[in-house]
Order: C-alpha cells, then structure tokens, then sequence
C-alpha cells in the first residue's frame, strides 16, 4: 500500500489564529478518509494545502510532490469536488462538460455524456433548470468521468435531501471507488457516510483529535449502556463520556476491557457522530 499524502508539522495562520497546528497524518492508497470538524477547524484550509491553494508552513507531499512547487502537476491525478450548489445556474449542462475538459487532462467526456445518457438530464438544459437530484447526476457524471488517483470532496452534498445525498455516495462507492483510488471526503453528515469509510480524522482547532481506521476505532472505542443504577460504579472506571438515552446511562470508553464492560451492561462500538462529539469535548477540556 503507497501513501498518497503525507504531513509533517503541517501548519498555517491567519494572523493571530492557527487554522493549522503542527498537524502530522498519512493517507493510503486505496482508502476512504472521513475529514471531519465542526466549523472552522480547519477543514477546508488542510483541503488547499493539499491541493496547492494556500501556503503552509511544515511538509507536505500529495503523491510524492510538493502542492507548493508542483501543483500542475499534482491536479494531473487529483479531482477536486465542492458542494453541488456551486455550479453556475446560467450554465448549460454541455458547457459544464466543456469546461471540465478543458481544466482536467483525464477527463473523458464520452464517459460523461455516457452515464447522463441514462439520467433525465439533457445536454440543453441550463443548471438553474435541473432539479437537485439532477445537479447531484451532473456531478456524479464529472467526478467518474475523470480518471484521478485522488478524489477530494468538500461537502459535496450539501442542501441536498438525504435521497439524493444517499444515491450520491451509494454510486460514487459502486461505481467510482477501487483499490487504485483514494477519497478525501469532508462533510456534516457523519452518520450518513460512516459505513463506507476506511478511515477517520477529526480536526479541532487546527489539530488532530483522532487519525485512526475504522477497523481500529472498533477495537480501541467501546460504548457501554447500563441501568441508572449501575452508573457511579461504571464512572469510578474513567469513561471519556456520559450521556442518558432511553432511560438508560450510555458511556463511552477509550482502551478499555471489554469483557470487564460487558459485566456491566451492553456493550457495541459507537457511532462516529457520538465517538466525534466526545473525543472535541475531550480536546476542548
């Protein structure tokens, strides 16, 4: 497995603020990784160092090259995608194609124009004229018809329904994603991506809080759900967090034994939304 991108020290300010703090990470060939934060922690900004928008200071090679020095490069095998409500709404659906080919190298337009063949979406039609379920198959058909080794995806759902949202991923997996590709994806809808991720970054304030796969997050985090009255028994044991659910004490453990747990209560891995709430309360304590 090769490592398609690479940070060390990765940092970056504006003025006094540090959107970027000394940030280190990997990310492997061939994987899903959820980039996820809440607002302004430094999402976006990691997402331009990787693709040679803003400068930085510390290291950072995506593919082997420097985003500073080689970014022509680099986009040769990087496809980069934004929400969907970011195409012009005057623009023709032919003319997006157009465009598209003209900015990516690997961009294969009979590809495109092969899976809107299947669509109800018409080459004619101007953006503002499509439906979102239709803006949601336009960029589907520009994301697949480009032949890159890296996808980064910057809430590419967002104000989409969760129809849309769910055809969205559910194509991109089934009919984009193998073992030669890699995708970056960030997003606030964490439930609703979790079960095709390979991997998980949370991001506050600039920092890292949790680089971890999915494989690892089941063994090193447990959920624990006890009646109320076992609930000082199971604080006396440390647990990262606390919350009530159904009449019940639900608690969230870090490298913990299970089988002591399991005589507790219930035990199941947690989700990435309530494991993500915990870990930046953790890291904002």
């Amino acid at each position: 497995m090769s490592t398609l991108v690479s940070a060390s020290g990765l940092s970056k300010s504006y003025g006094s603020v540090k959107a970027l703090d000394n940030v280190n990470f990997e990310i492997q060939q061939g994987r899903i990784v959820g980039l996820i934060g809440p607002n302004g922690a430094g999402k976006t900004t990691a997402l331009k160092a990787v693709l040679g928008l803003t400068a930085f200071d510390g290291q950072l090679e995506v593919l082997g090259l420097d985003p500073r020095r080689e970014r022509h490069r680099i986009m040769q095998d990087v496809c980069f995608i934004a929400d969907v409500a970011v195409l012009p709404k005057w623009l023709r659906v032919r003319q997006a194609l157009d465009v598209v080919a003209g900015l990516h190298p690997k961009f294969d337009r009979a590809r495109a124009e092969a899976f809107l063949a299947r669509t109800t979406v018409r080459m004619d039609s101007k953006i503002g004229q499509l439906s979102k379920g239709m803006v949601t198959q336009l960029h589907l058909a520009l994301v697949m018809a480009i032949e890159a080794r890296l996808l980064v995806l910057d809430e590419p759902t967002l104000g989409l329904d969760i129809i849309f949202r769910k055809e969205f991923y559910t194509t991109l997996l089934n009919d984009y994603f193998d073992d030669n590709r890699t995708i970056l994806v960030t997003t606030h809808q964490v439930e609703e991506i979790e079960h095709i991720l390979t991997d998980v970054m949370f991001i506050d304030r600039g920092q890292l809080v949790l680089d971890e796969s999915m494989d690892n997050i089941a063994e090193r985090f447990v959920e624990l759900s006890v009646r109320p009255d076992r609930a000082e028994e199971v604080r006396a044991l440390g647990p990262l967090s606390e919350q009530e659910m159904f009449g019940r004490r639900v608690f969230l453990f870090e490298n913990s034994d299970r089988d002591r747990l399991g005589d507790l209560g219930e035990t199941r891995t947690p989700g990435i939304a309530d494991l993500f709430v915990a870990k930046i309360k953790e890291h904002a304590a």
